[in-house]
């Protein structure tokens, strides 16, 4: 038996993302992270960056989701982010030098440092890390 399914698109500035049905969407939102079923209570949020989970009948797709905003309806969610990867997509090397560089302004909190920018770098890096594992 089929379990219940809702409609997920997920829009970057560059592409259409992602656009199928999901049984269950997991990510993270300023208020923590998120799991959303079908017939889900209508809810707007705003996307931190983290590992968006979905899953589908077929099994589970991991991606990498940076900051944006999530419509969360009954029947559907639409997700209009910043940035979203697929794993294939996502460069280690370049995530970890990344993650690197954000924890040494963070470290130094130097006065000329805009620790709010650095802790979305660090945050935008360990989704990205995290995403591969």
């Amino acid at each position: 038996m089929a379990e219940k399914t809702f409609s997920i698109r997920i829009i970057t500035p560059e592409r259409v993302f992602y656009e199928g049905e999901a049984v269950m969407a997991e990510f993270n939102t300023s208020e923590g992270e998120i799991g959303v079923y079908a017939a889900h209570i209508p809810m707007t949020v705003i996307l931190k960056p983290g590992v968006l989970t979905l899953t589908e009948e077929s099994g589970q797709r991991k991606a990498a989701l940076h900051t944006g905003f999530a419509e969360i309806l009954p029947d559907r969610i639409t997700i209009l982010a910043e940035e979203a990867e697929w794993p294939g997509e996502i460069d280690i090397a370049r995530a970890q030098a990344a993650r690197e560089r954000a924890e040494e302004r963070i470290r130094e909190h130097k006065a000329d440092t805009d620790m709010a920018r650095a802790e979305t770098a660090l945050q935008r890096a360990m989704a990205r890390i995290n995403t591969l594992r």
